[in-house]
């Protein structure tokens, strides 16, 4: 579901920039990489993940690594 979102995205981008597919693919993959995303303890443990509220980050599951918000 998530790439099929990223895809739209990508296309989106290059049809409204007028840009070629590959410098919008590039961009929006170095934005996804390089941006630290934000979830919520509930998205957290419904992603299959624990909430370390001591250190602020989601343990495990498909949210493992993110910031809590």
């Amino acid at each position: 579901m998530r790439i099929r979102r990223i895809l739209a995205a990508v296309i989106a981008t290059a049809a409204l920039a007028g840009g070629g597919l590959a410098g919008a693919a590039s961009a929006t993959a170095a934005t996804a990489q390089g941006a630290s995303s934000y979830v919520t303890p509930s998205q957290c443990k419904q992603g299959g993940g624990t909430a370390d509220l001591a250190n602020n980050v989601c343990k495990g599951g498909s949210h493992d690594g993110e910031t809590i918000d």
